[in-house]
Parts: structure tokens; sequence; C-alpha cells
């Protein structure tokens, strides 16, 4: 049983299919079999049922993918950590985050971390905050950072650095040489929303409850899964929006955009580490850790 074997069997039965396994490791279909063939033999137990065109794991099989899973995490931390000893750093990180520090301040972050870090590969996951936790809390990514704190007993929380939320209205709109407006005439406008489980959706529904409001005393124009979304929205003139300002700083210094505060209302909140206590990381996500807290913007 050697560790490709492992890995291909863990592929195989996460996407249950042979062909599609093949294609994701860019093996022949027949290599993938011939792999699949040989760890069955050797361990005495069929571990897959062949279903037509496709595969599932069997009650052994299922058994297996919880200990090749380890074996291959256990590796992958001793290569890190040996790499780490010599005074390198190789390997592969996942992380996850949250729309705006996942499209606005990690991707530069990141870069400078490979400047100094030149053998490794980080893949960034990006989704709303309670996506992101659940993948932290899946093991899916190691390490995450996210607009809100979502309670649950495995978390933990650090704040990493603070973020503002602004009023955003496209260029033509009559508040575009405003620098302030109030809750009342922000009622009478079309609003767009972040959909239920984003950290910008969180944070404006708690300013909101501290001074006796929620949503409904608004004129929801609708909701958007994305800042992106959002932000065109804006500029069609569908209606105005409270976005980060880091999402918006560079349309709104060209006069693509126009950013207002709240009168006597500020929308602040912060990103956070989102550590998951009950897993232990590799030296490779535990230095990207260190690295965003003494670098973090």
């Amino acid at each position: 049983m050697d560790l490709r074997q492992l890995e291909i069997f863990l592929k195989v039965a996460e996407l249950g299919s042979f062909s599609k396994a093949a294609e994701a490791l860019f093996l022949t279909q027949p290599t993938v079999s011939e792999h699949i063939r040989g760890l069955e033999e050797e361990l005495g137990v069929r571990l897959l049922d062949r279903l037509g065109r496709g595969a599932a794991p069997t009650k052994a099989g299922q058994l297996l993918q919880g200990y090749a899973q380890r074996i291959l995490e256990l590796h992958r931390e001793a290569r890190q950590a040996l790499d780490q000893f010599q005074g390198r750093m190789s390997g592969e990180l996942v992380v996850g985050a949250s729309t705006i520090p996942g499209e606005y301040v990690l991707p530069a972050l990141i870069g400078r971390f490979k400047e100094k870090y030149p053998d490794i590969a980080i893949s960034l996951l990006i989704g709303d905050t309670q996506r992101v936790v659940d993948w932290i809390l899946e093991g899916r990514v190691e390490v995450a950072v996210a607009g809100a704190r979502i309670p649950h007993r495995a978390l933990d929380y650090r704040e990493l650095m603070p973020d503002e939320l602004v009023i955003v209205v496209s260029a033509a709109h009559p508040w575009h040489a405003k620098k302030t407006v109030t809750l009342d005439e922000i009622k009478t406008e079309p609003l767009i929303v972040r959909e239920r489980g984003s950290g910008s959706r969180y944070t404006l529904e708690s300013a909101l409850a501290e001074v006796g409001l929620h949503l409904g005393a608004f004129r929801v124009a609708g909701e958007m899964g994305s800042t992106q979304a959002i932000k065109q929205a804006v500029k069609a003139g569908v209606g105005v929006s409270l976005i980060s300002k880091r999402a918006v700083a560079e349309e709104c210094h060209h006069g693509i955009l126009h950013c207002v505060k709240v009168k006597d209302l500020r929308f602040s909140r912060a990103f956070y580490l989102v550590i998951n206590t009950t897993r232990t990381r590799s030296p490779l996500a535990e230095a990207f850790l260190a690295f965003l807290v003494t670098e973090s913007p």
C-alpha cells in the first residue's frame, strides 16, 4: 500500500467515477483501475463497488477513507516540518475567505508570502461568511478569514483588521455631491443588499438593530450574491447599497461611484482569522497565519 494508491482511491471515492478521477489526476483510466485493483488485492477486500459508469465505496472502503486521509495528511505535515527545519517551506495550502478579504485583501498578501516561500502553492476559495465557516469546520480549508463571527464551540476568532461599510451610489445619483445622508433618506431609495450568510448583511442588520430598525423598514430592491454584482447594479442605477469601503475605493477615487457615510451611524466591523481548535494545522498553515497577523493592512 503506497501513498499514490491511497491518493487515487480517495479521488475515485470523492468523485464517484474512475474516469473523472483519471481526468482529475491526469492519468489514464486503465492506470487508475490498475492502482485500485492492486490496493484491493494487497488488502484482500473490495474497496469500491463498480456501478455501471460510477463507483461507490464499500463498507471497507468507507473505513479506509478516514485512515487514508490521515496518512496523506501526516505525510504532508512531515514533509513540511522537515522543509521548515532546513529553512525551506513547501507544500500546498488551501485558504478560505469571505468576499471582501478574499477579493481585495488576501491576493496581495498571498503574493508577498509566495515571494518569501516560492516553492509553495496556495489555493484561495471565496464564499460568504457562513460558507467559509463550514469549510473550516469540514477541514476543506486550513486557514480562513471571515467578515463576521458565527459562534461555534470548535471555532476561535482573532481580529485581523478593521473594515468600514459605506453607502455607494452611481455617479449620476442625486447624492453624488453629498458626504453624508440620514437613515430616513436611505429609506426613500431602493436598497440592494447581500444575501443572508454574508458578513456585510450581518453587519448591516446588526447596526440597524442597535437603533431599533430592521431591513423591513427599507425599500429592499433585491439581494445579490457578490459584491461585484452589487457594484454593477449600482452603476446601472438599480439602487444604492452598503458596501465595504475597500471594495469601492478605486471606483470612488475615479468618480465611477460615489461613497456616502450615514449620519450618526457607523457601519464598522472587523475581518477575523477563523481558527478550528479541534484540528492540527500544518507548519505551512501556521507560517501563513503568523504572516497574516504581522503583515495585514
